[in-house]
């Protein structure tokens, strides 16, 4: 099953994957896709590495969808992730 990997920038907790390039970016079209369990694990080791520099933290591998070309989020928790939006409403100041 095609999976990325991604984590929070441990420098303003925003959503990263891990990048064809070996950054750490926002967004999940970029992130470099393991094909097979050798390659995630190659892939979980440079997260590793990332998280021992300090640069993120939470790193897991996530189930993506390749049939637009691109990789998408699989499951719902992961598209909000993915969208970088709040899951509630703003709320507002009563007077």
């Amino acid at each position: 099953m095609p999976s990325v990997i991604t984590a929070n920038r441990l420098e303003d907790g925003i959503v990263v994957y891990l990048s064809e390039d070996d950054k750490w970016l926002p967004d999940l079209a970029s992130a470099r896709v393991a094909d097979d369990e050798t390659d995630l694990e190659n892939l979980s080791t440079i997260a590793g590495q990332a998280a021992a520099d300090q640069l993120i933290v939470g790193a897991y591998s996530m189930a993506v969808d390749l049939s637009e070309g691109t990789p998408q989020a699989k499951s719902v928790r992961e598209q909000i992730r993915a969208s970088h939006r709040p899951t509630i409403s703003a709320v507002t100041e009563i007077q």
